[in-house]
C-alpha cells in the first residue's frame, strides 16, 4: 500500500521511523571498479532528490487517476497498490536489500487496530485529493501535525513550544487562505452560471469536509502507531509489511461490497483509450511508497535527522508546484500566497523540533516533555506529500 505514501499518507503505510532496521543500498564493495557507485550512494544529493522525486510520483500519480477519468473504485485503488507494495518489498528482502520479519498470528493481531486506522487514512486521503487540487491537499495536510502534537500532550507527556505555537498559526492561515482562494476562483470562473457555480463550490466543500476527516484519522493513526509499536516493536519495512498485508484483504472486501463493478462503471473508470495508463499509475502509485521508504532511509544514513526533517518541509514546495505544472491548478495570487505560508510554517516547525530536542526542558508550553515526539516524526514519516 503506498504510508500515504511517506504523499503523505500513501508514506503512512510505510514506516514508524526512518533508519529503524535499515540495511544500507549498497554492500561493501569487493573491487576498485565500485569504488565511484559507493561514492555516488554516500552523495546526500542523490538520497535527497530521490527522496523528493518519489514523493512527487506519488502524489501526481494517484491524482491522475483519481481525477482523471472520473475514477470511483477507490477501494480497489488502494488495494492495487497494497498488492504492489508487498511484492515489490518481498523481491527486495529475497535480494538481500532489505529485511523484515515473516508474518506472525500474534503480531498481527496486535497491529490489526493500527491498519484499521490506516484503511481510514488513506481511504479519506484518495477522497480528499479526489475533489481538491494537490497544492490545496499540501497545505491542509499540516493541520494533522496540530492535531499529533496536540495529542501527544494529551496522551503521552508531549509539549508545544512557543515556535511550534507560531508554526500552527501559520498552517491555519495557509490553510484560511487557500480555502478562499479556491473558493474565489470557483466564482470568478462559472459567475456566469449560478447552478455551475454553485456545484463547483459544492464539490469544493465535500473536498473540504473528506480533508477534515482524512487529518483526524492520520492524527488517530500515528498517534495510536506510537501505542502500539511498543508492543510489536517493529522496525521499519516491519510496518510496512503488514499494513499492507493485513490491509488486502478488507480493501478487497470493501471494494466488492461497496463500489459498483458494472461493466458501465468499469468502462467509466477504465476507458479503453486509457487503460493501460491507468493501470500503470496504480502500479506505479504503489511502487512509490517503496521508493518512499528506501530514500528516506537512505537520505538519513548519508545525511542525518535534522536535515531529513528540513528536507521534509521544504520538499512540500515541489509537490505543492506539481499540482501547478501537470494539472489545472488555479494559479492566482492568493493561491501561489497560500503555497508560500505553507511552506515557511512547515520550516518554522522544523526549526522548532530541531530547536527543542537540542534546548533544556525548561520553559516549554503547555507542558513538558521529552525531547523528541511523534509529530516530529510524523512530520518525517507520515505526511511528506
Amino acid at each position: 500500500m503506498a504510508d500515504g505514501k511517506k504523499t503523505d499518507d500513501y508514506e503512512s503505510r510505510d514506516t514508524g521511523g526512518p533508519g529503524k532496521g535499515y540495511e544500507p543500498p549498497m554492500s561493501t564493495p569487493r573491487s576498485g571498479g565500485s569504488a565511484p557507485i559507493i561514492a555516488a550512494t554516500n552523495n546526500p544529493v542523490f538520497p535527497v532528490l530521490s527522496y523528493c522525486g518519489s514523493s512527487i510520483l506519488m502524489t501526481v500519480t494517484n491524482k491522475y487517476v483519481l481525477s482523471g477519468f472520473g475514477f470511483n473504485l477507490n477501494f480497489f485503488l488502494l488495494a492495487v497498490q497494497s498488492v504492489v507494495c508487498v511484492v515489490a518489498i518481498q523481491m527486495c528482502k529475497s535480494s538481500g536489500i532489505i529485511t523484515y520479519r515473516d508474518f506472525n498470528t500474534d503480531e498481527a493481531r496486535k497491529w490489526f487496530p493500527v491498519s484499521l486506522l490506516l484503511i481510514g487514512t488513506i481511504y479519506t486521503s484518495t477522497k480528499a485529493l479526489q475533489f481538491l487540487s494537490i497544492p490545496v491537499y499540501t497545505i491542509f495536510k499540516n493541520l494533522t501535525i496540530i492535531l499529533i502534537a496536540y495529542g501527544e500532550v494529551l496522551w503521552f507527556g508531549g509539549s508545544v513550544t512557543g515556535m511550534a505555537l507560531f508554526s500552527f498559526g501559520l498552517m491555519v492561515l495557509s490553510s484560511v487562505i487557500a480555502a478562499w482562494a479556491d473558493i474565489q476562483h470557483a466564482l470568478q470562473s462559472y459567475g456566469h452560471s449560478e447552478t455551475e457555480a454553485s456545484a463547483k463550490v459544492s464539490t469544493l466543500n465535500a473536498g473540504y469536509m473528506w480533508m477534515m476527516f482524512n487529518c483526524l484519522c492520520s492524527a488517530a493513526y500515528v498517534l495510536g502507531m506510537r501505542k502500539r509499536i511498543k508492543l510489536t516493536n517493529f522496525k521499519d519495512f516491519d510496518t510496512m509489511f503488514y499494513n499492507n498485508v493485513l490491509s488486502i484483504p478488507i480493501l478487497l472486501v470493501s471494494s466488492l461490497l461497496l463500489e459498483n463493478w458494472s461493466s458501465a462503471n468499469i468502462d467509466i473508470n477504465f476507458p479503453p483509450l486509457q487503460k493501460n495508463r491507468i493501470i500503470l499509475a496504480m502500479i506505479f502509485s504503489g511502487l512509490s511508497s517503496v521508493f518512499i521508504s528506501y530514500t528516506s532511509a537512505w537520505c538519513v544514513r548519508v545525511t542525518s535527522s535534522t536535515t531529513y526533517s528540513m528536507v521534509g518541509a521544504l520538499n512540500k514546495l515541489p509537490i505543492a508546484l506539481s499540482g501547478l505544472i501537470f494539472f489545472d491548478a488555479p494559479i492566482t495570487i492568493p493561491s501561489v500566497s497560500a503555497i508560500a505560508v505553507g511552506f515557511v510554517s512547515g520550516i518554522v516547525y522544523s526549526l522548532a523540533k530541531v530547536k527543542q530536542s537540542s534546548a533544556p526542558k525548561a520553559g516549554i508550553l503547555p507542558t513538558t516533555s521529552v525531547p523528541m515526539s511523534a509529530s516530529s516524526q510524523s512530520a518525517r514519516d507520515s505526511f511528506k506529500s
